[in-house]
């Protein structure tokens, strides 16, 4: 077996219509070539918000938010059951750690939610970001 074919597909789950599309083409793709997927989900905390006396009381603080996070990413990969999947949830900005993530992986594929281009414009991209940095091939899914 060659290098790459140890390496697993990495697949950005968010949630959103974009991610689920991308989950599916991943998994699709790993039974292709019998390899692995790193279900990736990437969680911010606006610590700023979190100052604040009533962020714990309304369920702001970081426990409760990355445990709806784990909630969100184990339903999303739920229906995966025929290829190994490996879930992995973690803090930070979703566009550097999928990045980082793309070093040791055969693929990266992430979803794209379709927004306007003036919207992609000031709130940035993550799947372009990722087209223009991965250290691996980036399939971007359009959100159906």
């Amino acid at each position: 077996m060659s290098d790459n074919e140890l390496r697993p597909i990495v697949v950005g789950v968010d949630g959103s219509a974009g991610g689920a599309a991308a989950l599916r083409w991943a998994v699709e793709e790993a039974r292709r070539h019998d390899c692995t997927i790193d279900a990736v989900s990437v969680w911010h905390m606006d610590y700023g918000v979190m100052m604040a006396p009533e962020a714990v009381a309304s369920g702001l603080d970081a426990a409760s938010i990355e445990a709806a996070n784990r909630s969100a990413l184990d339903a999303a990969t739920a229906e995966v059951g025929d290829v190994e999947l490996r879930r992995i949830l973690i803090e930070g900005d979703a566009k550097k750690l999928l990045v980082e993530m793309s070093r040791d992986a055969r693929m990266l594929v992430v979803g794209n939610r379709g927004r306007s281009a003036v919207a992609e414009l000031l709130l940035g991209s993550v799947s372009a970001y990722c087209v223009h940095h991965a250290s691996c091939p980036v399939v971007v899914i359009k959100a159906p």
